[in-house]
């Protein structure tokens, strides 16, 4: 491509906001790990390897009865505090700055059970009250 000749109008986002299709039938709740699953859709973030999460659900999305894509949810980047898992799996003070993985749509463990969860984000900060979790 030749360089411009004149002024372009170059359109741009935040960045931490992103609008994904969800998937036919599925509820997303607001406060949720979002993920993107296998076809490209949606879908409230579950321990699925295939997974790719995205950040926390801004709104509910309710899909029930609607085909791929019909709605879209609006999911954010940033640091949200998830609950933290329990037993071997749960995360504390020293594991900041390391990996956690999606135990379901709202917990988050320290271990990726033998690759059979998705990285969540990393763990920014953890309280008596859960786990801060950065997602970028």
């Amino acid at each position: 491509m030749a360089a411009l000749t004149t002024n372009r109008l170059t359109r741009n986002r935040s960045g931490d906001l992103r609008e994904p299709l969800v998937k036919a039938n599925a509820v997303i709740f607001a406060g949720a790990m979002a993920a993107i699953d296998a076809s490209g859709f949606a879908v409230p973030a579950a321990s699925v390897a295939a997974h790719r999460v995205l950040g926390m659900a801004e709104r509910q999305s309710d899909n029930t009865g609607g085909a791929n894509g019909a709605i879209r949810v609006p999911v954010r980047t940033g640091i949200f505090q998830f609950d933290n898992s329990a037993s071997a799996d749960l995360i504390g003070l020293k594991d900041i700055g390391q990996p956690c993985y999606v135990v379901d749509d709202h917990t988050v463990a320290l271990t990726s059970n033998s690759a059979a969860r998705p990285v969540a984000g990393t763990i920014f900060d953890v309280d008596q009250l859960g786990v801060w979790v950065e997602f970028s």
